[in-house]
């Protein structure tokens, strides 16, 4: 009875996936980001999976299973100014970006935990790694011949569609680099298309072309071009989901996982947990995310917001740098348990620059938010919550007490705000698994099944002119053309044959 027992339990998925080792390469210098992948290898471990992370940011306590390799010493982005990110347009944003990654990318070949890496003889059954810049270590799954999985901590990216053969209409699924909702005018279609193919051109052009020449110094000549190896790709993990993101057709190759990083298990220290449980009137929790230091705002904006701030009964939790002379209803610090402050029933908005990750964490919990969004897909966020109905948007260069009083109160007075913002919780927790569930079965049958490559799109054989259909195109219009002359001209036959204009040839007789 016992050993039917074993093979009933060992016949379930859950036991099907055997202890795997697992890579995951991390080059991405920013720190909010790897709250997501620090959740999502920590439950890879606890599954009993053994799992290799090489990042910049290595955990503060050990984990079972979860071994780190620091790659720190390769240079980090430290927070920027709000004046640096303002001085910005698109193209220069993401040419700060790429300037930064490609040195890092660099320098990363100088790291002794990677140089011992690519002279290892372990052996992996997948490698995990980030989706945003250059692919400068996809070179590893070459090396160790394992499937590749990407996990991108936004929403899709313009460059991801080629990678797994996914559609990407820009007719009505906007690009993360502008402001617009799904519901676009025909200008708005038209700066979305014309912002997608210039991106995915910058894309290769300005990264893929220097990352193959890294690829081919430390990988070897051998190595196959970094557009193949795009397209090797078994999976995506997309840090969206349609109740907040844009509905999209997806291949199965492509999983929406987010509010992955959302783990509701956590604790307040006990006088945070104090100050809120005390605040009567409620508590605005401000905070512009880890790259943006508050701090930088100019004097003037900073005292629009205090003086603001001053005129109101709640309470107000702001993260910023050591600065004195605030009221007393402001608390500072420089870093708070944000998805634990959120969920606490007192918080009534949630002031925010619209990085992804806060602003899931505020629709889990059902907060409003007010939305001052900076650049890269803060705007395209803070639009998609401000056409839910859940935030108002408040333009930088409109900073002032009035008009900081203005959104506030029009977010903490009109209902509408929070009961829309309850209801996208629903819609947002209304899923069959967790984000986390559904990524750890995603990455094991990926692992299970040798790369999956059943789950691989026909399109990715296809070349552009053939997936855009224009060969197909190109013969029915030769087709129509051809069909028009025939019709054409029989016509012009049969009109002189009825009105008797048709001219014989002369019969020559004989003498």
């Amino acid at each position: 009875m016992k050993c039917s027992h074993v093979l009933v339990i060992c016949a379930l998925p859950i036991c099907i996936s055997e202890a795997a080792r697992i890579l995951g390469l991390i080059n991405y210098p920013g720190r909010s980001q790897y709250v997501v992948f620090h959740t999502y290898f920590k439950a890879l471990a606890a599954r009993g999976h053994h799992v290799d992370v090489y990042s910049y940011y290595p955990l503060n306590k050990p984990v079972p299973n979860y071994t780190d390799f620091s790659i720190a010493d390769t240079g980090l982005f430290q927070g920027v100014s709000i004046q640096q990110i303002r001085g910005m347009g698109l193209f220069q944003f993401v040419n700060y970006l790429k300037n930064g990654l490609l040195d890092s990318c660099r320098n990363l070949f100088n790291n002794q935990n990677i140089l011992n890496l690519m002279n290892s003889n372990t052996t992996y059954d997948v490698m995990v790694t980030h989706l945003l810049g250059p692919d400068c270590l996809i070179g590893f799954s070459h090396r160790f011949k394992i499937p590749l999985i990407y996990i991108a901590t936004s929403v899709s990216l313009p460059w991801l569609g080629h990678r797994i053969g996914n559609s990407d209409n820009p007719a009505y699924i906007p690009n993360l680099y502008v402001p617009f909702t799904d519901k676009m005018n025909f200008w708005e279609r038209l700066v979305n298309t014309v912002t997608y193919w210039a991106l995915n051109i910058w894309f290769h052009t300005e990264l893929d072309i220097p990352t193959d020449e890294m690829l081919k110094q430390h990988f070897g000549k051998d190595c196959p071009s970094v557009y193949e190896l795009q397209q090797s790709t078994s999976l995506i993990l997309v840090n969206s989901h349609f109740s907040v993101n844009t509905p999209r057709p997806a291949v199965p190759t492509f999983v929406e996982v987010g509010g992955l990083h959302i783990n509701s298990d956590g604790k307040l220290p006990e006088d945070l947990q104090t100050y809120l449980d005390e605040a009567k009137e409620g508590v605005i929790y401000f905070s512009m995310g880890t790259m943006i230091r508050s701090e930088t705002f100019t004097e003037t904006n900073l005292r629009a917001f205090i003086d603001a701030f001053s005129q109101l009964p709640q309470r107000v939790l702001w993260k910023i740098g050591n600065i004195s002379g605030f009221p007393e209803n402001i608390k500072i610090g420089t870093w708070f348990q944000q998805f634990e402050v959120l969920k606490h029933p007192n918080v009534r908005v949630f002031m925010t620059h619209g990085g992804l990750l806060g602003i899931q964490e505020a629709i889990y919990a059902g907060v409003p938010m007010l939305g001052i969004p900076m650049a890269h897909d803060q705007p395209l966020n803070v639009k998609n919550c401000v056409s839910k109905g859940v935030a108002v948007q408040l333009d930088y260069d409109s900073i002032t007490t009035e008009n900081v009083l203005k959104a506030l109160n029009k977010v903490l007075h009109d209902p509408s705000y929070r009961t829309n913002a309850k209801r996208l919780s629903q819609l947002f927790r209304d899923r069959p698994q967790s984000a986390l569930d559904t990524a750890i079965y995603w990455t094991e049958y990926v692992i299970r099944h040798r790369g999956a490559p059943h789950l691989r799109s026909a399109a990715l054989d296809l070349t552009w002119y053939q997936y855009l259909l224009l060969d197909v195109i190109l013969v029915i219009i030769a087709l129509i053309i051809a069909l028009g002359f025939i019709v054409f001209y029989s016509f012009k036959i049969m009109l002189k044959l009825v009105t008797g204009n048709v001219s014989y040839p002369a019969v020559k007789k004989n003498s």
